[in-house]
Parts: C-alpha cells; sequence; structure tokens
C-alpha cells in the first residue's frame, strides 16, 4: 500500500511541477495547491501506514496509531487551504487590474 502511495505522490508532484512552469498565473496556483497535497501524502506515509487502537491508559490493544503525524497534516491542510485563497484573490485583483494573466506580460519586460 505504501508503495502505491509513493507512486501516486511522484504522479502529483510531476503534474505539480509541469503546472508551476507553466505561464498562467492560474495554472501556477493550482500547481502551488497540488504541490501542497503531494507534501500532506507524503507526511502521512512517512508518519507510517499503521493500523491500531487509540493510546489510551486502559486499553488493552497491543498496536497503538500514533496521533502526531495526522495533527500535523490537518494543520498543514487548513494552512495551505488559507494560502491557495490568498492567492486566488490576489489573482483575481491582478486579472481585474491588468485584465491579463499571463507572467510574461506581468513582469513588463517586452524583450530579454
Amino acid at each position: 500500500m505504501e508503495t502505491l502511495i509513493t507512486i501516486l505522490i511522484g504522479v502529483l508532484v510531476t503534474v505539480a511541477v509541469y503546472l508551476l512552469l507553466s505561464r498562467s498565473l492560474i495554472r501556477v496556483i493550482l500547481g502551488s495547491a497540488i504541490l501542497s497535497h503531494a507534501v500532506h501524502l507524503l507526511l502521512m506515509t512517512m508518519g507510517g501506514l499503521k493500523k491500531g487502537g487509540v493510546p489510551l491508559i486502559g486499553e488493552d490493544n497491543s498496536t497503538f496509531t500514533d496521533a502526531l503525524p495526522q495533527a500535523l497534516i490537518l494543520t498543514a491542510i487548513v494552512i495551505s487551504f488559507a494560502v491557495t485563497a490568498f492567492l486566488l484573490v490576489l489573482a483575481y485583483r491582478t486579472y481585474k487590474e491588468t485584465g491579463q494573466d499571463n507572467l510574461d506580460a506581468l513582469r513588463g519586460f517586452e524583450d530579454e
């Protein structure tokens, strides 16, 4: 199972890098969102995909799951959604001001 998720992480990183290298501002924002989801999956996979009980005193389970990776991933998901929402608002404001979302045109250089 971990091998399959590792392959999925590789595919997500590949798609994210492809989108980040494009010229459209919306594609760059989507690429950063996909990359953050790939990192979330990577953190979950590195934490281990274990099955077990809740780590409570008095429970008679032989295996326990660690709640720390899940708490870190939940925090990272909330932060990445907030950053993505902020970037989308900035992209909308940029489009309303300039009328375009091409990053090369937004740089202001005609020829380099």
